[in-house]
This record gives C-alpha cells, sequence and structure tokens, in this order.
C-alpha cells in the first residue's frame, strides 16, 4: 500500500515525497487507518518494522489540520498546550524519535516539539521547563526525566490527547512501570493511548487492559533475522570467552563490530580487556552520562572507534547501517531479544555476521533459540585446542543435560552426588525403636 492510499494530509505527504518513502510497511499499514479513526491501538512488532511513522505520521497530520472528526464529533487540538506524550525507555531512543519527528513535520511549522531525558546540565533542565510552559505540541520523554518535572509542577498534561508508549516491554523490564501508571492518571480519559511492543509477555497484557479502552489490536509475527548473517556460535566456559574474543580479533582483524552483554559491570570488564589487546574500543551502558554517551556514539559512527561493548541499550532503536559483526559475549534471555541484538548487522543490503558465545548453563537457552530461529546455528571449534561443554540439543524423553564444570554430564542427567549412598540414619532409627519395644 502506498502513503497516498491512507487519509494523511498534505503537508505529511510532501515531508514523505522528500525523504522518498512511497510504500508503507505492514505495521504503518494496519495502525495508520486506526490511529485516524480515533482508537486505541495495541500493536505488536519488533524493531525496524517501522514503528516510529505509524504513529507519528497520523498524529502530526491530525495536530496540523488543527482539528479531527471522530465520528460526527469534531475534536478540537488547542494551542499552547501539549496535546501529545511520547514515552521512551532510553534517552538513545528518545533522540531518534525526535529527530524522526523533525523529518515527518518539516512541512508543519505549526506543530512543535521537545524531547525530555535525564543526564545532562541544569541548562537543560530550564530549556525544557521553558518549552513545556509554553506548551509544546508533543514531548517526548523518558519516564523518568518527565516524573521530575511533573513533582515539580512543571508540566500540565490535562489537555493531551494522543499518549504513546514506543518500546513498551522494555520499559516495563527497566522497572518504569508505576512511573507510566501515575503519568496515566494525569491524562484526561478522552485520550487516545497507543502502545506499541517488541514483544507480548503477561504484564504487556496487564499494562494493555489498564490503559486502553477497546484497542485495535495489531500483531505481527517477530520475523526471522536476515538470511545474509551468517550466524555462529562457540561452547565454550565462561573463562575461555577473553581468550576466544582475543583470537577473534587477532586473526579475523575485525572491524565495525558490536559486542553485546547482558550485565554493564561485563561491559566495562570485556572494554577494559580488549584495550589491554590494543582494540580500538569503546563502552556504552547506562552508567555514563548523557554527554558522554552522545560523544561515544558520535565517534563510533564516525568510525573513529571500531569496536562498542554495550548492554541492550544499543539492541534497539540504534540505527547503524555499516555493522560488520555482532558478538554476544552471553546468550540473550529471549529469542527476541536475539533477533534484535544480530539485527544490527546486514543492513542496506550488506552482509553480516553474528557470533555467539555459549557457556555451558547457557545450552539450554541457546536451543530454544534454535528452535525459534527453525534452524541450527553453526558450531565452531574452539581455539588452540581448548575444550568445551558438550553440546546435545534435549528431547522430550531425554533427561535433562546437566554440564559440569570440566564439560561433563553424569549419567541420567543428574548431578554426581545424586548417585552417591544415602546416609544411614534412617535404619538406626529403627533399630533404635525396637530395642526400645524389647526393652
Amino acid at each position: 500500500m502506498d502513503f497516498y492510499d491512507l487519509d494523511l494530509n498534505d503537508h505529511a505527504l510532501d515531508a514523505l515525497d522528500a525523504m522518498n518513502f512511497t510504500t508503507c510497511t505492514p505495521v504503518q499499514e494496519k495502525c495508520i487507518p486506526e490511529i485516524l479513526k480515533g482508537r486505541d491501538v495495541l500493536g505488536v512488532a519488533q524493531t525496524g518494522t517501522g514503528k516510529t511513522a505509524a504513529y507519528l505520521l497520523p498524529v502530526l497530520s491530525m495536530l496540523d489540520d488543527g482539528s479531527v472528526f471522530i465520528g460526527d464529533t469534531e475534536k478540537v487540538f488547542p494551542e499552547n498546550a501539549i496535546n501529545c506524550v511520547i514515552m521512551s525507555p532510553t534517552r538513545e531512543l528518545a533522540q531518534q524519535i525526535d529527530q524522526a519527528m523533525q523529518g515527518f513535520a518539516y512541512y508543519m511549522p505549526s506543530v512543535s516539539s521537545l524531547a525530555v531525558y535525564g543526564g545532562n546540565d541544569g541548562n537543560r533542565y530550564e530549556q525544557e521547563y521553558k518549552s513545556m510552559r509554553l506548551g509544546a505540541d508533543m514531548i517526548i520523554a523518558t519516564p523518568g526525566r518527565l516524573r521530575s518535572h511533573i513533582s515539580m509542577g512543571n508540566v500540565d498534561l490535562s489537555q493531551v490527547s494522543f499518549f504513546i508508549l514506543d518500546e513498551a516491554d522494555r520499559m516495563l523490564d527497566m522497572g518504569f512501570s508505576d512511573d507510566i501508571l501515575s503519568i496515566a492518571k494525569l491524562l484526561p480519559p478522552t485520550c487516545q493511548t497507543i502502545m506499541f511492543s517488541a514483544t507480548m509477555p503477561h504484564k504487556i497484557e496487564e499494562l494493555a487492559r489498564t490503559l486502553l479502552k477497546n484497542p485495535a489490536v495489531i500483531k505481527l509475527a517477530v520475523s526471522k533475522p536476515a538470511e545474509k548473517i551468517h550466524q555462529m556460535a562457540y561452547v565454550c566456559h565462561e573463562t575461555q570467552k577473553l581468550r576466544i574474543l582475543n583470537h577473534l580479533f587477532k586473526n579475523d582483524e575485525l572491524k565495525r563490530v558490536i559486542i553485546f552483554s547482558s550485565s554493564k559491570l561485563k561491559v566495562k570488564d570485556i572494554n577494559r580487556n580488549l584495550r589491554a589487546m590494543h582494540v580500538n574500543c569503546a563502552e556504552m551502558h547506562s552508567d555514563l552520562s548523557q554527554a558522554e554517551r552522545d560523544e561515544v556514539m558520535y565517534r563510533f559512527k564516525s568510525g573513529q572507534v571500531d569496536v562498542l561493548v554495550a548492554t541492550d541499550i544499543v539492541a534497539r532503536g540504534i540505527d547503524i547501517d555499516d555493522i560488520a559483526t555482532v558478538i554476544n559475549f552471553d546468550v540473550p534471555r529471549d529469542c527476541e531479544d536475539y533477533v534484535h541484538r544480530i539485527g544490527r548487522t546486514a543492513r542496506a543490503e550488506r552482509d553480516g555476521k553474528a557470533i555467539t558465545l555459549v557457556r555451558g548453563w547457557e545450552i539450554r537457552d541457546f536451543i530454544r533459540i534454535e528452535q525459534f530461529l527453525e534452524k541450527t546455528v553453526e558450531k565452531v571449534p574452539l581455539p588452540n585446542g581448548m575444550e568445551g561443554p558438550e553440546y546435545r540439543p534435549m528431547h522430550k524423553k531425554t533427561p535433562r543435560a546437566v554440564f559440569h564444570r570440566h564439560g561433563k554430564k553424569s549419567e541420567g542427567g543428574k548431578n554426581r552426588g545424586d548417585n552417591r549412598r544415602k546416609p544411614r540414619r534412617k535404619a538406626k532409627s529403627e533399630q533404635h525403636k525396637s530395642e526400645q519395644k524389647k526393652a
């Protein structure tokens, strides 16, 4: 479907023409008409499917028109008031939404926007305060920063017409549930709520039931990774992972690499060890200030840094086209997270490589990922004669595999301690009772 087949206004279509956007993605084709009708929407689709445009385009089109008819009722958007609040889990995603907003709203000078996020100085906070008091049409905010402004009485949400949650599952994982609910309580009952999530766990279903009114539910199956991604895995012990990295960088001369780890402490440790190996790298995690994070991303995007070691804050919402290799230092906890991580490579018709380091007790999780992908990931032999755990896919009738320190599995899937003789405490107790009876 073309964007011209949708009921967007001329200014939105002019912006799309200028950016050479003509054909809708599936999530845009299904969500934009429902949003234009004034319905609440629950969209489940992974990162990279065009969700940002799916909610920005219809909302900008309506705000630019100044009013919209919902059935026979005209809904007027007041001037000098906040009309839309977009919630984002991270500063990086808030910045990216703001950049997309600038492009889509290029021909809409009457629509103003403001990105609100933490990690910056007092001058930035003062600028946010003034813009919100003047009534910026659209606020793109992280939950913690917006709650800070609300507690200071800096923001009036009584006339908000659109409340949008982007990457809702990620916000709940980061502990923002209470912040979201407290912000939602300040919105008028007529507010249209739009929620997007990459996954649909039980807690997202509960949040949707709380916030959404008779929503249009749009679910797109999580797509498999691009065929051009060459997926590989090393089955190893935890202590061997840094040695494998050293081998990879010495022998393959890797450039334009992202190394993912689920822990910021591990990110710091990996970055420190790579520097000792004379690898041109930088780290990205939540302990960095906003200025530091911006500087790291700028240096990586511009090629000044070859390797970025990061937590999952880079797995979603960061658009870099020339990543050659993604390395999972540990196995992601969810299959969807694996797809998001390795989806950073093989973009814009390029080839890419994804390498996962699987330690013994992560084998079970990696098997689930293979089942989700419906393919077996190539297992690469460990370098320099290193020995790792045995990798054996589990079947329904096979006892659960247990991998020991040296990669050996005990018989029947039991721990070695389970085969030891049980103490004779019970036998002694019965003998003592029989002696008492004889006495």
